[in-house]
């Protein structure tokens, strides 16, 4: 987009420039936030608009010419090197702001713990326990539980904390569990008696001392009259309630953030505090920035018409003083090979790895990208993961196969004995294996299939179930499946891995059944025989001897998730997967629609020059083909700023007329308007209100003689190219 009239006359690279360092540079907004007074101050800093230049800034003016002592100024964020990073950029401003204090929430309330550790009933050298040290811990007060159950108690406790929720608070809100109470009760009188705290005690007990010790809160507000935090959409409950306790009536205070790029609640980010920070601190000033440095207009275009669909936001509206770019692509594809086949395609045909990523809404699906990619010899690094074929679940699955297909693979069989748990540690291993290199030739199957060793209970009953999974896929078992993605979907339903990662994807918000069912989809197209079990494994460590290969430094494509492009920024930006039931992944839950639409929002701007949006006609899942039908994000991008790659595509897919948005007339319900578009036993089937107040699911292949579409908003259909 271009600039608003009223500041066109600072179009341009950031401009006006001012006699301080602090100043120069900055356009009208910039200075405006930066050189606000005293009241509450809001800035909301759309993607790639000079944020982080504008918080040194303040910090730099209020020392410079506002003449606050460095050290009475507090200003937090949420890692630890952009903590660094700020306060090198301020003391190069500034040198005599040395003494500021910047710090991420947690690191600040483990500075504030220590130095008023007894009042807070603490040893000043008290420990942090991390989440393995919760575990252990859990583990003293829930004698005989598995850890997959310690693990769910420590998830549990951690967010209650991020709630802001002690023990002694009414939990039933929060966990309808009725043991919850009590073990947490007990885990946390465990953890005050030992004199150390775990993370969540960062933020919770500062907010406890601060609220039951007056003197230090008044003498903690008077050394640090200014406040700043950055990534304020970030927050949780229990941090905004530990800046109402710092922020007194006298406070200068500012927080700065975008609301629009709150993607976090998985985590226990809370958009409301950003939301309703104006209604919390009256008076506040909000300051937007809008004129961003990244973008083209095209791209910022698209952002900013999708995100306006959300009713959750304060609103802003991105432009640039730059070109309008090219126009973004929509290639509709066949199936998810052909989606990495194009990209890698466009890839190719331009070069600069380095300065392109693959965005996609899941780990699962950097498998196929990886495999084609590495085929092509186009290198690529996977961030935020491991490479697919390193993922703990899928080495699970691999040795498991590797055991069946080899019975004297010592290493294999370690990885799987005693996964999921079934009574056979390491010491039941070393005797087995001992056995087997001694009396069996090495063959491990022989002594779980005789027992030789006479083991008992349930040691003896593994080896029964290891024996029985064995003969289930071994041998010509095999070829009773279909393929090869087949035999591996019931053999983790066999082993009980899939419901085992079922349960650690429970705790830890976490999509490893999507790896494991991503493996399924790449072994679909192997058949399902001995030697296509032995071709699948060779092809599988092929992949990892060439990933060992690779270093990560050098020209490489970026393959990542949305969630973790945050911050990040290339000059071609390719989103993949917009299928509804993938991205968004549910868009029944409204507060869920609108964070899966932020996301959206957040993978558009990262890009500087070029974005493209691929979609599949049909997706692999589970072994078998699927149909799919295209995201409703689609439908939101303004048709002038895409161009559309691929063939026509099937009715029931975006050329189809009954999109969300339509108003029409039925014969038997009056006027209704489509709020959702879905599939239906292989059709389109829609769901409508209707000025009645009715609502209907209805299929418009089958009752199209009583229905007429009255009104249709403009959007994107692939029809021609």
């Amino acid at each position: 987009m271009k600039p608003p009239q009223s500041l066109q006359h600072a179009s341009g690279a950031p401009g006006n420039p001012q006699s301080a360092p602090w100043l120069a540079g900055l356009n009208p907004a910039q200075a405006k936030a930066v050189t606000h007074g005293e009241e509450p101050l809001l800035i909301l800093a759309g993607a790639g608009s000079g944020k982080t230049r504008v918080i040194t800034s303040r910090i730099a003016w209020m020392v410079a010419e506002k003449g606050f002592d460095a050290a009475s100024i507090l200003a937090v964020t949420f890692t630890n090197k952009a903590a660094a990073e700020m306060k090198e950029r301020v003391v190069n401003l500034v040198p005599t702001a040395e003494r500021v204090m910047i710090r991420t929430f947690h690191s600040f309330g483990a500075w504030l713990l220590r130095r008023n550790a007894a009042a807070a009933g603490l040893s000043s050298d008290f420990t942090i326990y991390d989440n393995d040290d919760q575990i252990s811990l859990l583990a003293q007060i829930l004698e005989g539980k598995p850890r997959r159950e310690l693990r769910l108690w420590a998830s549990r406790i951690s967010r209650a904390k991020d709630e802001g929720l002690s023990p002694n608070d009414d939990l039933r809100d929060f966990l309808l569990d009725p043991a919850f109470p009590d073990i947490y009760h007990a885990y946390e009188q465990r953890l005050r008696s030992i004199g150390n705290v775990d993370f969540g005690d960062l933020i919770l007990l500062p907010i406890k001392l601060l609220q039951t010790r007056t003197e230090i809160r008044e003498r903690i507000r008077q050394r640090f009259r200014v406040i700043l935090v950055d990534e304020y959409q970030d927050t949780n409950i229990a941090q905004y309630r530990l800046l109402r306790e710092l922020s007194g009536p006298h406070t200068w205070l500012g927080v700065v953030g975008d609301d629009d790029q709150s993607i976090y609640r998985f985590r226990g980010a809370e958009v409301e505090n950003i939301l309703e920070f104006p209604n919390i601190f009256p008076g506040t000033k909000v300051v937007k920035l809008e004129q961003n440095y990244r973008s083209t207009a095209t791209i910022l275009n698209i952002a900013s018409t999708v995100v306006a669909n959300n009713s959750g936001r304060l609103g802003k509206t991105l432009w640039t003083a730059g070109d309008s770019g090219e126009k973004a692509l929509i290639a509709c594809l066949e199936d998810q090979e052909t989606e990495a086949e194009w990209c890698a395609d466009q890839i190719e045909a331009s070069g600069n790895f380095a300065q392109t990523a693959i965005l996609y809404r899941t780990n699962a699906q950097s498998r196929v990208f990886e495999t084609i990619f590495r085929r092509r010899n186009i290198p690529c690094r996977v961030i935020g993961t491991v490479s697919f074929y390193q993922r703990e679940e899928v080495k699970d699955v691999l040795a498991y196969l590797a055991w069946i297909s080899n019975p004297l693979d010592e290493v294999a069989f370690r990885r799987i004995a005693n996964k999921p748990l079934r009574g056979l540690g390491k010491a039941s291993q070393d005797k087995i294996i001992s056995e087997a290199l001694t009396s069996s030739g090495g063959n491990i199957l022989t002594v779980c299939s005789q027992n030789p060793l006479g083991m008992k209970g349930k040691a003896a009953k593994a080896l029964s179930v290891l024996s029985e999974i064995y003969q289930c896929f071994s041998g010509t078992r095999i070829e009773e499946f279909e393929h090869l993605g087949f035999l591996i979907q019931e053999l983790t339903v066999h082993t009980g891995l899939i419901e085992h990662y079922r349960e650690i994807d429970k705790i830890e918000n976490s999509r490893r059944t999507e790896n494991i069912q991503e493996l399924i989809n790449a072994a679909a197209s192997t058949p399902a025989t001995r030697e296509g079990l032995t071709e699948f494994l060779e092809l599988v460590e092929l992949d990892q001897s060439i990933l060992v290969e690779e270093n990560e430094e050098g020209d490489k494509v970026t393959l990542i998730t949305m969630h973790n492009t945050k911050g990040l920024e290339f000059d071609r930006v390719f989103i993949t997967g917009l299928e509804d039931g993938l991205f968004p992944r549910n868009s029944d839950d409204t507060a869920e629609l609108e964070e899966e639409r932020r996301l959206f929002y957040v993978a558009i701007t990262r890009a500087r020059r070029q974005v493209a949006f691929t979609l599949c006609r049909r997706r692999l899942l589970w072994g078998s083909y699927r149909e799919t039908t295209p995201s409703e994000f689609l439908e939101e991008i303004p048709p002038e700023a895409v161009q559309h790659i691929g063939g026509d595509n099937k009715k029931e897919n975006l050329a189809n007329p009954w999109h969300p948005g339509v108003s029409f007339y039925h014969e038997d319900y009056g006027v209704g308007i489509v709020q959702k578009r879905t599939r239906k036993e292989g059709s389109t089937a829609i769901i409508a209100v209707f000025e009645s107040g009715q609502r209907a699911i209805l299929i418009p292949e089958f009752s199209a003689h009583k229905m007429e579409i009255l009104s249709t908003k403009e959007y994107a259909r692939p029809t021609k190219f």
